[in-house]
């Protein structure tokens, strides 16, 4: 029963650029229409924030020194798979996810975003806005990134 799965204990990284506009991904495995911040799990014994960003260098290829911490979301937010992905993604062991969201200025120019990685999730990217993130992201996971765009409201565009 999907009720007594846990959640996937996970991090989501909120890049923004000099503007205040965020980084965006489209994913390879989703609708075209579809695009979402860095996010994935927290390893075994790994600190949040580390996860982070190792998630955002595994994502985007940018690495720690092109960025500098500016906040991260005053809860754990939580989402629910839809019925159509619940026993289908992470090997069916959870319902959803729990995050803890960080968010990071990008220091770096545009050149030194690499979404070319071994395990690649994005196959497009581009800066937007916080309204157009909100109007991007799989209805699913939309009340956790409204939660996280009014966390981080003062640093956005």
């Amino acid at each position: 029963m999907s009720s007594d799965l846990p959640y996937r204990p996970c991090v989501g990284v909120t890049l923004i650029n000099p503007s205040g506009l965020i980084f965006a991904g489209r994913r390879l495995d989703g609708a075209p229409e579809a695009w979402q911040m860095p996010q994935g799990g927290i390893d075994e014994g790994e600190r949040p924030r580390a996860a982070a960003l190792r998630e955002l260098g595994e994502e985007t290829g940018v690495t720690p020194d092109l960025v500098e911490f500016v906040a991260k979301s005053k809860d754990w937010l939580t989402y629910d798979l839809p019925p159509d992905l619940l026993g289908k993604v992470w090997g069916g062991k959870y319902k959803g996810q729990t995050q803890r969201w960080f968010l990071y200025r990008f220091k770096g120019t545009d050149d030194q975003v690499n979404i070319v990685q071994p395990h690649q999730e994005f196959g497009q990217w581009r800066w937007i806005a916080a309204e157009e993130m909100l109007a991007r992201i799989v209805p699913f996971k939309r009340a956790v990134y409204e939660r996280v765009i009014a966390d981080f409201r003062p640093y956005l565009a």
